[in-house]
């Protein structure tokens, strides 16, 4: 499993707008082949920037299967306005787990 990081600096202000449009966004991502679960979280100390966690079966079903996709002109249209700087997303692979 492959994890899609991206941290995403939103324009001041412009916060419960953005969390009401990924509300609806977030149904993209879900529908695409190789997607395994996500999380959007809000940073404590500067309120205006938030991580997104996307799992993905391999890297390719986001850097291909999404990002090539339909659904991703979509997902920019609603959503990638609202970045200032528009947001650097890495991969990463699994090391360790430990699950209790």
């Amino acid at each position: 499993m492959i994890l899609e990081v991206a941290v995403l600096d939103v324009k001041k202000g412009h916060e419960e707008e953005f969390e009401l449009t990924f509300e609806s966004a977030q149904k993209i991502i879900i529908s695409m082949q190789g997607y395994v679960s996500h999380q959007l979280q809000k940073c404590i100390e500067q309120p205006n920037k938030y991580i997104l966690l996307v799992n993905w079966v391999t890297l390719e079903d986001h850097t291909v299967g999404f990002r090539e996709s339909m659904e991703y002109q979509q997902w920019r249209k609603l959503l990638h306005h609202f970045y200032d700087p528009f947001p650097v997303v890495e991969h990463f692979e699994s090391v360790y787990e430990n699950e209790t």
